[in-house]
């Protein structure tokens, strides 16, 4: 059995960003000489999600729309409210509620099946980043163990 990690690092551009990075993870499963297993895939923060679905950008502006109405950035959130919270407080903290409740809504892993050396996809199905936040620096830590 082997256990190989990588950490992907991404800048996103603004708030429901995507970015696809099932080509990475492809090359990365490449390097690693393992024929059977599995490939998780973490994202490494709590203001940002993974999705498995289609890069077909009228659903992806479906998906902004869909995560923009289940929690707006207009919406009033104790979380928001930095003269009050006292608990993991930045230096720079803004304001994104709304993100947290949105990630709530998405995974933070994903796992996919590694059969003869390549992943097991759905014909559409790409691995992707969506930023819930506004521009930031991200990370996804990937992790393949197989044989």
């Amino acid at each position: 059995m082997k256990i190989k990690n990588k950490t992907l690092e991404f800048q996103t551009e603004k708030i429901f960003y995507f970015i696809d990075f099932t080509s990475e993870a492809e090359k990365f499963l490449d390097s690693c000489d393992i024929e059977n297993g599995f490939l998780n895939v973490q994202i490494m923060h709590t203001s940002a999600g993974l999705v498995l679905n289609e890069n077909e950008p009228f659903l992806l502006e479906d998906i902004r729309d869909h995560l923009e109405k289940s929690a707006p950035r207009s919406r009033d959130y104790k979380h928001n409210n930095l003269e009050e919270r006292t608990v993991n407080v930045c230096e720079n903290e803004c304001e994104n509620g709304h993100s947290h409740c949105n990630a709530i809504q998405l995974p933070a892993t994903v796992t996919l099946n590694v059969v003869g050396g390549k992943l097991q996809l759905g014909q559409w199905q790409r691995i992707m980043l969506v930023e819930l936040d506004r521009a930031r620096h991200r990370k996804v830590q990937l992790q393949i163990i197989g044989e």
